[in-house]
């Protein structure tokens, strides 16, 4: 079992408030986060970019070893994320993380190379964990 770990502070309330996102590994320690960040394009962070990093970094790990798991070896992968936050009432959901996938691959034609990518998009830890759609654009070559 692997548990990792996250911090948020808030001092303020609403829109008025500022608040602080520090993760165990350090990576992050008291990045800005606020109304601002997430709403606007004020510097910092927010939690909907915290979660396209996961799902971007989660799903391109996954391919890589579903790929080594069926005998590649030789190859490069990038992936982005966009996750998208839509009003709900009176509150908001994440209604779609849509990742966009480029790689090169040894040995592998686009048939299989897409075929191993949506069994990666669906085994993902984070792409489980989200409820939304989630969708998946490839570029091969």
């Amino acid at each position: 079992m692997v548990t990792r770990s996250a911090s948020a502070s808030y001092a303020g309330l609403g829109k008025d408030g500022k608040g602080k996102i520090s993760t165990q590994s350090g990576v992050l320690t008291d990045a800005n986060y606020g109304f601002g960040t997430r709403f606007e394009d004020g510097p910092g962070t927010n939690p909907e970019e915290l979660i396209a990093a996961a799902h971007a970094g989660c799903f391109t790990m996954a391919l890589s070893f579903a790929l080594a798991g069926a005998g590649h070896s030789q190859g490069d992968l990038r992936t982005s994320a966009k996750v998208t936050l839509d009003k709900d009432g009176d509150g908001f959901t994440i209604t779609r993380s849509a990742l966009t996938l480029s790689g090169h691959v040894e040995g592998i034609d686009q048939a299989e190379f897409e075929r191993i990518a949506n069994e990666a998009k669906a085994g993902c830890p984070v792409s489980k964990v989200l409820n939304c759609d989630i969708t998946l654009d490839t570029t091969f070559g």
